[in-house]
């Protein structure tokens, strides 16, 4: 027996003219009709009592950018987005494919995959920060989904609002490890490849693999989390690798375990450079790369003893070795993670990891050639091939508000009729309005008067 939660017949056009006919029938005349699945027709029984117009799109942006942006950083759902990627969003780029991922409520917080199909989903609001629960657009598979509690597929017609009816759609919610409650949903949408036999049951095993990761890291929270009692002297069972956070602060932060300590600026350059250059560096070498001047090997000598100090209370198997200079145990830099998922296309993913600019405000010759590097190698990344939504909120960043050529980008790339064109346009004219006057300033001109 057929599964109630699939879709069959994927290949078949009489049964597309029958879901139709009964769409047509059930949304529009309020008349019963056979042809399709009873959870579906229950679905737009929903919808037509919450008075949904099957012509029109009801839903809406729930948050502004910065809302979008500081409520999507807070949910569980960001801690998996690494494990997403992997398991779905980088075999859709050029699949006709793309992945989305809501809230409890059915809210769109992120969406990834193929970018001309990301565009063609625009026109139906299928975008971050919008509603797409079943009060909101009826029946869909991210909304039914939810309401139900399970698993389903969407084709076509079985959608209530006509303007989906060219898609179809695969989604599955997520449960909370500990609670079991629903803490969002993940859908695949495209064409017919998106209710394929196989696309319920992967989904399905992505879920299962994103709640094993939840599970995971509640393990890690509750055995590395600070506690005011004396700790055991038995060893933690979970070993955490040593993080150094250097990103879009003017000191480090070195978290090991349980332990969190604060690091001085000179601290978090020398670390950063060891942990940049695994291989070692000579005392000359790194006094080069720490100080502006020549003669500095002695004034890094006793910087290296002061800091050995600090990581022998913090964690002693980052006690760097001599001749030369290197960590021995491994340390997990914040700016690896962010070229790390570069290397795998998570643009999005990267973006959110890239919290700004490394140790900003140093002036050590080392760090910063990695600062500019790391800088470079995102900002080319985002142009080359992040989708269009990834690379306006790197617009928008302190670090690439005032690029034009990023902003340009955005412009060709976001579609004709898109409502987020008149923002980049007058970004633009801010931009070379500003930029003209500070090189009239420059060469002396007196700025022109309106």
């Amino acid at each position: 027996m057929a599964s109630p939660w699939i879709v069959t017949n994927t290949d078949d056009v009489r049964d597309r003219a029958r879901i139709a006919s009964a769409h047509d029938s059930v949304v529009g005349t309020h008349t019963p009709a056979p042809g399709v699945r009873r959870l579906v027709e229950e679905s737009w029984q929903r919808s037509l009592q919450l008075k949904l117009d099957p012509d029109r799109l009801g839903t809406a942006l729930e948050f502004d950018e910065d809302e979008l942006r500081e409520y999507r950083d807070a949910h569980p759902m960001s801690l998996v987005l690494p494990t997403i990627h992997s398991l779905l969003i980088r075999h859709t780029f050029d699949s006709g494919l793309i992945v989305a991922v809501g809230d409890e409520a059915g809210r769109l917080l992120w969406i990834d995959g193929d970018r001309s199909l990301r565009r063609k989903a625009e026109g139906m609001l299928f975008v971050e920060g919008a509603d797409w629960s079943e009060r909101a657009v009826g029946t869909s598979a991210p909304g039914t989904a939810l309401a139900l509690d399970h698993g389903i597929q969407i084709r076509g017609a079985e959608h209530f609002t006509r303007i989906v009816h060219p898609w179809s759609c695969t989604a599955v919610p997520v449960h909370d490890p500990a609670s079991g409650r629903v803490l969002g949903v993940i859908d695949i949408t495209g064409g017919d490849d998106a209710v394929a036999p196989a696309t319920l049951p992967l989904l399905e095993a992505a879920v299962a693999a994103v709640e094993s990761e939840l599970r995971i890291r509640r393990l890690d929270e509750l055995t590395t989390r600070p506690r005011r009692v004396t700790p055991p002297r038995r060893p933690s069972i979970v070993a955490a690798e040593p993080v150094l956070s250097v990103l879009g602060s003017e000191t480090g932060r070195l978290s090991s375990g349980a332990t969190v300590v604060e690091l001085s600026m000179r601290h978090a350059e020398i670390l950063t450079l060891l942990a940049w250059h695994p291989e070692g560096l000579t005392v000359e070498r790194l006094a080069r790369l720490v100080y502006e001047r020549e003669d500095s090997v002695v004034t890094l000598r006793a910087e290296m003893v002061r800091l050995r100090k600090v990581l022998e209370r913090a964690d002693e198997s980052l006690v760097p070795l001599s001749r030369p200079y290197r960590l021995a145990g491994k340390l997990d830099l914040d700016a690896h993670r962010v070229l790390a998922f570069l290397d795998r296309g998570a643009h999005r993913v990267a973006l959110a990891a890239y919290s700004g600019a490394l140790l900003p405000t140093s002036t050590a010759p080392g760090v910063v050639t990695i600062r500019e590097e790391l800088s470079a190698r995102l900002r080319d990344a985002l142009l080359t091939d992040a989708s269009v939504d990834t690379l306006l909120a790197y617009a928008r960043t302190d670090e690439a508000v005032y690029d034009a050529e990023v902003w340009r980008a955005c412009l060709m790339m976001l579609p004709p009729k898109s409502p987020k064109r008149a923002s980049v346009v007058s970004r633009l004219e801010r931009i070379e309005s500003e930029l003209g006057v500070a090189q009239q300033v420059a060469t002396g001109a007196q700025p022109r008067r309106s």
